[in-house]
C-alpha cells in the first residue's frame, strides 16, 4: 500500500472518530429542550413525570443529561440518574470548590423563576471533576426542575 493511500485511509478513519465523538456528550441547547419538556410534562402530571423521571424512562435520559426536581426546601422530588438521592435533602450540597449550588439553585428559581447555576461535579465517564451549568426552572411556589450539562 503507498503511503499516499494510507494517509487518505487514515484521515477518513480519524474524521469519522472525531464526528462520532462529537455527538457523544449532550449540548447546552439540548439540555435547555429536555429542561422545556420536563417542565410541560410536570405541568401536565406532576405525579407521573416525576416517577418517569426517577425510574429512568428512556424519554428522559439522553447521553450524560437527565432532569432532577427538589421542593423549595432542598428534597429530591425525582433524579434522573440516581433514584436513591429521592427523599434526600440535598440543600446544603456543595461542589468540588465548596459552593453550596443547590442553594444557588432554590435561591435563584424562587426570585426569579428561571436561572442558569455554575457548579463543578464529578463527571461520571471521566471520573473528573468538570465545570457543570444547570438550567432551572420555578414548576410552582414549591418545587422547580432542572437540566445540568457538562462544559466540555
Amino acid at each position: 500500500m503507498s503511503i499516499q493511500r494510507f494517509m487518505v485511509g487514515a484521515a477518513l478513519v480519524l474524521g469519522g472518530c472525531q464526528a462520532a465523538l462529537a455527538g457523544e456528550f449532550a449540548t447546552a441547547q439540548e439540555a435547555k429542550a429536555m429542561l422545556a419538556r420536563a417542565v410541560a410534562a410536570i405541568k401536565a402530571n406532576k405525579k407521573k413525570a416525576l416517577e418517569e423521571i426517577t425510574v429512568k424512562d428512556p424519554k428522559w435520559i439522553d447521553r450524560d443529561l437527565y432532569p432532577f426536581a427538589l421542593d423549595m426546601q432542598g428534597v429530591v422530588l425525582a433524579h434522573g440518574a440516581n433514584a436513591k438521592l429521592v427523599g434526600k435533602a440535598l440543600g446544603e450540597l456543595k461542589d468540588a470548590d465548596g459552593k453550596a449550588f443547590v442553594k444557588d439553585m432554590i435561591d435563584q428559581s424562587r426570585s426569579t423563576g428561571k436561572c442558569v447555576v455554575d457548579y463543578k461535579w464529578t463527571d461520571p465517564l471521566s471520573k473528573k471533576v468538570l465545570a457543570k451549568h444547570a438550567f432551572c426552572e420555578r414548576i410552582d411556589d414549591d418545587m422547580f426542575v432542572g437540566v445540568g450539562v457538562y462544559a466540555r
